[in-house]
């Protein structure tokens, strides 16, 4: 159990048996009236974010998640096989919980997995990871000025727009939050 004055970014809470993790949060203290904290959660499984407001003091439950760093192995048929970076056990997770984040594995990228009683919640992949275009349209010459864009499809099946003067087996910096192409990569 904590109160509200124990809130902190990344605290796990538990409401009505759903994991919530505080976003952001503020002590407010009204010129008149009593004092209340404003939050804004984040559901841990399905990532649905509510604001909730609390009065001061209010203890709500809080719950442990532990976060490891693993490393992608295999995708089996049933799920994606990890390895934690700790102890080397193997865990599958599946398909449900990995979701989108399954466009931009490949085999040995790092990766976080929150735990809750030894069954994973989700996976956090880093911000900005470095694949290679496997098909994409030839780039012409002058395709450099237009500023357009053309789909590619990387080795990991996912497909993004990339800018045209972008050849096959160029390596290039994708955001994984949002898929959107962020520059060449450089040796």
């Amino acid at each position: 159990m904590a109160s509200t004055a124990d809130f902190k970014n990344g605290l796990v809470l538990n409401i009505d048996g759903q994991l919530w993790t505080i976003i952001e949060f503020q002590h407010v203290k009204p010129g008149k009236g009593p004092a209340f904290v404003t939050s804004k959660l984040k559901n841990v499984v399905s990532g649905k974010t509510v604001d909730k407001t609390w009065n001061a003091g209010v203890k709500v439950e809080t719950e442990n998640v532990d976060r490891r760093d693993f490393s992608y192995l295999y995708h089996d048929g049933e799920g994606f096989v990890f390895m934690d970076q700790s102890d080397y056990d193997q865990i599958t997770i599946s398909e449900q919980i990995v979701g989108d984040a399954a466009n931009y594995l490949v085999e040995g990228q790092e990766v976080t997995v929150a735990l809750h009683n030894g069954n994973p919640l989700y996976i956090e992949l880093p911000p900005i990871i470095e694949l290679e275009v496997t098909e994409t349209d030839p780039g012409l010459q002058g395709d450099r000025a237009t500023g357009g864009t053309k789909p590619a499809k990387l080795e990991t099946g996912a497909e993004i727009q990339v800018p045209l003067y972008l050849e096959p087996n160029t390596r290039v910096k994708v955001d994984t939050r949002d898929g959107s192409f962020k520059g060449r990569v450089t040796s």
